[in-house]
């Protein structure tokens, strides 16, 4: 009997081993991201609503979105005249149309409690768009995801107490992205474009997309998807165009605006002439132009032809295109958009959101030897220290500055995703018998 129940025991051993074996598996393979996705959603259901309900509301921003876009219900489309609390009114005309809704939801605004459950399911649509990302490219391990839900409290605090239109504009660009990835490029120009008509900051991921149009499609058929861009941003400023042209595009995209040093998060350890200083801004464009030309040849561009090739359409280039996997599409417009932040003249707190939901991609998408797993999950908790630090100080714009430098050494050294994996989820480089 004794051999008897050794066995037993052994089996049973055997048995928890291998369920404490596929638990882990759910916190590390990729594989599992869609599971414990849905888990975390459920969860930030209940954080959502505890944070609405017993963490007070902060009024930054939302009083004057709200004074703006009543000016325009009142018939105002001058964008010179157009005014709130904060100053004038500096955002393109989709975030007048969207604040206008949201302004009649609110009941004039008034209604702040509202407001911010409009802003929790614009909070939980992000995460939903972010996680169907994720589930595509499978590089994440999903204990990882963790930190990208539940334990940011800056993130909660912009989407739920702050009510800004940084959130906006980024749950639209992740509708498109999801929207690339399904190969539908026309919708996915559009809604692109809608994004940056909310905020500016969206063109960032621009010389991204661009080179992901070449490379599907070549020149001439890339055309018509930046003329869907155009025609979207002139349709919906049309009223504001007739009104005042040079009032709305010096406002609206005004590229040499000043920020204020005392709201700035990574520039906290220069003097503040230096910060304010004309050369200090154009080094700081210089080293972006800089690094987007060295990104685009050296890592996005890694086929066997010239850059110059894109130019042509897919099926004429020889030799012949590698196909456009998920990971190549997720790649571009993350780190796209990761060199503009990295060189940003300022960063304030509500900016966090451009990048928050890349990170996790942008920290494990390449060769794991080039930064280890625990340097990565250290990145992200300094990052997050970061940006929780207020006001910033020398030392926390310093850890947000080597904490960007390591990421960028890390996808510059690193072995690209569409190259590590050529197995990927893909969106062929095959000339499309649809008109997308």
């Amino acid at each position: 009997m004794a051999p008897a129940r050794r066995r037993g025991r052994s089996t049973i051993m055997e048995g928890l081993r291998r369920g404490w074996e596929n638990k882990f598996q759910v916190l590390i393979d990729p594989g599992y991201t869609a599971l414990l996705g849905v888990c975390l959603c459920l969860a930030e259901l209940g954080v959502t609503h505890w944070v609405i309900q017993r963490v007070p509301y902060t009024e930054i921003d939302w009083k004057a979105y709200m004074d703006e876009v009543e000016g325009v219900l009142n018939g105002t489309y001058d964008y010179t005249k157009l005014q709130g609390d904060t100053g004038p009114l500096v955002y393109p005309a989709g975030f007048v149309y969207i604040f206008s809704a949201f302004y009649y939801l609110t009941e004039h605004g008034s209604n702040i409690r509202v407001a911010q459950y409009i802003f929790a399911v614009l909070y939980l649509l992000t995460l939903f768009l972010v996680f169907r990302i994720y589930i595509v490219t499978k590089k994440v391990p999903p204990y990882v995801f963790f930190f990208m839900c539940c334990a940011s409290y800056r993130v909660h605090s912009i989407f739920l107490l702050r009510l800004f239109n940084d959130p906006v504009a980024m749950a639209i660009l992740f509708f498109a992205i999801n929207l690339i990835l399904q190969d539908r490029w026309s919708w996915g120009c559009f809604f692109f474009s809608l994004a940056v008509s909310v905020k500016m900051n969206i063109l960032l991921l621009a010389p991204g997309l661009l080179y992901l149009l070449l490379c599907r499609f070549g020149l001439l058929r890339t055309i018509p998807k930046l003329c869907i861009c155009a025609l979207l941003q002139i349709t919906l400023a049309l009223p504001f165009l007739l009104e005042n042209p040079a009032g709305y595009l010096v406002r609206s995209f005004d590229f040499g605006r000043q920020f204020l040093f005392q709201w700035t998060v990574n520039w906290r350890f220069l003097p503040e002439y230096v910060f304010q200083h004309r050369a200090f801004h154009l080094a700081l464009l210089s080293a972006h132009l800089i690094g987007l030309l060295l990104f685009c040849f050296h890592r996005w561009h890694r086929s066997g032809h010239s850059i110059l090739a894109l130019l042509k359409d897919p099926a004429q280039r020889k030799p012949q295109s590698r196909r456009l996997s998920a990971n190549k599409i997720i790649f571009v417009l993350f780190s796209s958009n990761f060199l503009g932040i990295t060189f940003s003249r300022s960063l304030h707190y509500q900016f966090y959101v451009w990048y928050f939901h890349t990170l996790p991609y942008l920290l494990w998408c390449t060769d794991t030897s080039v930064l280890p797993g625990l340097a990565k999950i250290l990145i992200l908790g300094l990052i997050e220290l970061s940006w929780n630090t207020f006001p910033s100080t020398s030392m926390s714009s310093g850890a947000l500055h080597l904490c960007h430098i390591a990421i960028l050494l890390h996808l510059w050294f690193g072995v690209p995703p569409d190259e590590k994996s050529p197995k990927d989820n893909v969106a062929t480089f095959r000339t499309p018998k649809k008109k997308d």
